[in-house]
Parts: C-alpha cells; sequence; structure tokens
C-alpha cells in the first residue's frame, strides 16, 4: 500500500458563541495526515496566537449527525442542521464554536477518499510510533 504523507488540508471560518452578541469569526485550519489516520487537527487563529485541537476523526464524523464527545471535546448538529457545535474545554477555559455542516462534511468527505472509514488500520504504522516515542523520551 502507498502511504503517500499527503496532507488533507482545509480553512473553515468558525463562529465563537458569545453571550448577548453574534458569533465572532474565527479562522481555523483542518488538517488529517494519512499517517495518523484516526485523527484530525484544528488549529484555531485568535488574537496573536494558535490553539490547537486533536481528536478523533470519527467524533468529527459522528458529530455532524447526533450529540458524540465527552469530556474536553463534545460535537453535535445544532439546532439548525446546517451548523455544527464544538464545546471545548480545558483547564484554562472553554468555549463553543460554530461552523458549517457542508463545510466539514466536504473536508470529511476528502479524507474519505484518501483513506475510507474503516481501513484506517493498514494505514497506522504502530513499530513507527513506538520508535517516536522511544526517541522523545
Amino acid at each position: 500500500m502507498d502511504k503517500e504523507n499527503d496532507l488533507i488540508r482545509g480553512t473553515i471560518v468558525f463562529g465563537l458563541r458569545t453571550f448577548g452578541a453574534d458569533p465572532l469569526p474565527v479562522q481555523a485550519d483542518l488538517e488529517y495526515d494519512p499517517e495518523d489516520p484516526y485523527a484530525v487537527v484544528v488549529a484555531y487563529h485568535s488574537g496573536g496566537g494558535t490553539v490547537r485541537w486533536m481528536f478523533g476523526r470519527d467524533l468529527l464524523a459522528d458529530g455532524l449527525l447526533t450529540p458524540s464527545g465527552e469530556g474536553d471535546v463534545i460535537i453535535s448538529p445544532a439546532d439548525d442542521t446546517s451548523i455544527v457545535i464544538f464545546a471545548l474545554s480545558a483547564p484554562d477555559g472553554c468555549a463553543v464554536l460554530e461552523a458549517s455542516a457542508e463545510e466539514l462534511a466536504e473536508f470529511l468527505d476528502r479524507t474519505y477518499d484518501v483513506v475510507p472509514a474503516g481501513s484506517e488500520q493498514e494505514w497506522f504504522d504502530f513499530d513507527q510510533e513506538m520508535a517516536k516515542l522511544v526517541t522523545e523520551s
């Protein structure tokens, strides 16, 4: 199997939900690496920095259809099904963001074109990941 390292990337403008005001736009870069086939990374650009969140591709896919996740990342469709809600929680605080369901689905479709659902184990190199852990410690 050809495991070329072509990252799947996309940019989506999320809306940061605030009380009593319209959501504030937050640009976010989505990234999917076939060499880490179970994960999606979202990098939110706010102020002078970038906040990166990594979570399961299956969590994102499930969250388009039904409330999914627990703990730090919860993804669910909004009452308006054209919008998906991301509830993110960290020790430093929490945020609730919204994004276009269509744009998220298009990004996911591109990841499935490269690594079909259910074939992730064929792309995951356990030995390589273990070697990374040994060299990092």
